[in-house]
């Protein structure tokens, strides 16, 4: 049970694979109507559901690991190590709202601040490591867990595969982009 067998990859393939498959395909496939994808829908109704979840995952995280800051906060120099690690994950937070209001707002701003948000993620992961091992005096090795790193990876690739649909979609240029357009219309008329 402790081990990955080929079922858990088989798993994971499909998890993955399948909606990756249908990104493709259908990234592949001209539109019809291509004026007529905008707006929340289709895959970026998906994206915006994982955004809106975004927040609640970081924080999430942050209540789970509570049992290991108090373990921590006996450590000499524990609580400074604890309260780095609160603070990085909480400026994570709010990036993860100020791109969540960007894309409800449908600013044009959003494509650019969801790619922060996606180099951020390993930026997070190493700024954490670094911070915790330079205050607590310890090697980085041990203070990396195999599940963690894999985690990191894991939402760093998924989130990326989300950016490029981000920078690549139909949908996503004409509901971000002509909401630039139709600002800047309006703003001419006042």
């Amino acid at each position: 049970m402790g081990t990955f067998s080929i079922w858990h990859w088989a798993i994971v393939l499909l998890l993955i694979g399948v909606p990756v498959f249908f990104a493709v395909r259908s990234a592949i496939k001209p539109s019809q109507h291509p004026n007529g994808l905008v707006g929340f829908g289709g895959w970026l109704m998906l994206l915006a559901i994982g955004q809106i979840l975004s927040p609640f995952r970081t924080l999430a995280e942050l209540f789970s690991s509570s049992e290991g800051y108090q373990q921590l906060m006996a450590l000499p120099n524990g609580p400074l190590a604890v309260c780095g690690e609160i603070v990085l994950l909480l400026a994570f937070a709010v990036l993860q709202v100020v791109v969540l209001f960007a894309m409800l707002r449908r600013s044009p701003r959003f494509k650019r601040l969801f790619l922060y948000q996606w180099i951020a993620i390993p930026v997070v992961f190493i700024l954490d490591v670094v911070w915790t091992s330079t205050v607590l005096g310890v090697s980085i090795s041990r203070i990396l867990a195999g599940e963690a790193l894999v985690a990191v990876i894991a939402s760093f690739a998924v989130t990326g595969i989300w950016v490029a649909y981000v920078y690549r979609s139909v949908r996503v240029r004409n509901t971000f982009d002509r909401a630039a357009a139709t600002a800047q219309i309006a703003t001419a008329f006042q």
